[in-house]
């Protein structure tokens, strides 16, 4: 009997965990885009993005990134917590357009940002993630309007792919980049 239990129980286990994926998609964002970029990323299993937007209760929507502040205007995306606690990914809507593979790689980063003000770990691991998620969403000989988000992932890429145990480029990139010194107060880690 146990033997006709278990093999059961796992099945419905294995259903309702799959269920709670595609279930959830729904919760994050009403847009259609975004869902698809969603899709994407339960398809390849990415389960570590959806445990860190169900654990925030993220939600996802296109944003002009300018109403926030003008300075924000060519920013890709931000994670944001609006004045009634709740927590946002904003994309920025000039990239509406962009691929869902593109918009996958942007809300995969922003779903690692947990904290209310980034730190240098947690920017570095958001865009490791993102150039990781890249490498894999990208589809050989497809051809991706050229933006500068487009640009941004392959430049990413290539310094994730270049990387040693060593020598972190992206880490580098980071810290080399005057808007992160700003952002992050990093000039007193500087290692370059």
């Amino acid at each position: 009997m146990f033997r006709k239990i278990l093999p059961a129980l796992l099945c419905m286990l294995l259903f309702s965990s799959t269920c709670a994926y595609s279930c959830n998609i729904k919760n994050f964002s009403q847009d259609d885009d975004i869902r698809a970029a969603l899709r994407l990323l339960k398809n390849i299993g990415a389960e570590e993005v959806f445990v860190n937007l169900q654990e925030n209760s993220v939600k996802i929507i296109f944003y002009d990134l300018s109403l926030i502040d003008f300075s924000y205007r060519n920013h890709f995306a931000v994670n944001s917590i609006d004045n009634w606690g709740e927590r946002y990914i904003l994309i920025n809507s000039k990239f509406r357009n962009a691929s869902k593979e593109e918009i996958a790689c942007l809300i995969a980063h922003e779903s690692f940002h947990k904290s209310k003000r980034a730190t240098m770990e947690e920017e570095t691991l958001a865009t490791q993630k993102e150039a990781y998620y890249w490498s894999i969403l990208k589809v050989p000989g497809k051809l991706y309007a050229d933006t500068s988000l487009g640009k941004r992932l392959n430049k990413l890429v290539c310094l994730y792919n270049d990387s040693t145990e060593e020598t972190n480029l992206i880490e580098k990139k980071i810290l080399n980049s005057k808007f992160y010194q700003s952002q992050l107060a990093v000039t007193s880690k500087r290692k370059i």
